[in-house]
């Protein structure tokens, strides 16, 4: 029986908004954010996306013990769910699970509220960006590479690989910005989502 692959991205794709800064916000307090944000102002100037992310990640995360930050995580989770998708791209999702195809998240997002996500959702696997942990706490260090960009479409391939799933079975894609432009370019089908409409990516 073939396999069928549907990639979505999550931020502004799946979801109505950003989820990143107010996850962190709710784990490290707004003055933390601001801080750290008066500190990014090169790194913004450069668009240096990877650098700044690292820059809160740090600020944030940093000697966080993982079981309070993963209990916020399952609680920030709830809340996506319920409030914060976005209706037709969710719609399309779960069109996707009834026709029984593989549906995979794709995401920059941070796993400590992506992976519960991704439970809450009955997705097939969940990749996203990780953090670093040792002795039961978050060291404020991301554990790898920040999922955006190549290293979407690298982290896709692997997991089909590692799952015995052909490339070519990657039928579907959704996205909404320049992070997703390497994730749709694998699917026969890329989706380009907008602030209104879905819209195939023009070729």
């Amino acid at each position: 029986m073939s396999v069928v692959v549907a990639a979505f991205d999550v931020d502004e794709t799946l979801t109505i908004r950003d989820c990143v800064l107010p996850f962190m916000r709710r784990v490290g307090g707004v003055w933390s954010m601001v801080g750290t944000s008066i500190r990014a102002i090169p790194l913004i100037v450069r668009r240096d996306r990877d650098s700044i992310k690292a820059l809160f990640v740090a600020a944030v995360f940093g000697n966080t013990r993982q079981s309070d930050v993963d209990t916020l995580g399952i609680a920030f989770a709830d809340k996506v769910a319920n409030r914060w998708m976005r209706r037709d791209v969710a719609d399309r999702m779960r069109w996707h699970q009834e026709q029984g195809h593989v549906v995979v998240l794709v995401s920059a997002s941070l796993a400590p509220y992506l992976m519960p996500l991704g439970d809450l959702l009955e997705v097939d696997a969940v990749l996203c960006t990780q953090l670093q942990a040792e002795g039961g706490a978050y060291t404020g260090v991301i554990d790898g590479r920040n999922c955006r960009g190549a290293e979407k479409a690298d982290r896709l391939t692997a997991w089909c690989l590692e799952s015995g799933i052909e490339i070519s079975s990657i039928e579907y894609a959704y996205g909404d910005s320049s992070g997703d432009i390497e994730l749709l370019a694998m699917a026969t089908n890329a989706v380009w989502v907008n602030k209104t409409t879905l819209s195939a990516v023009p070729s």
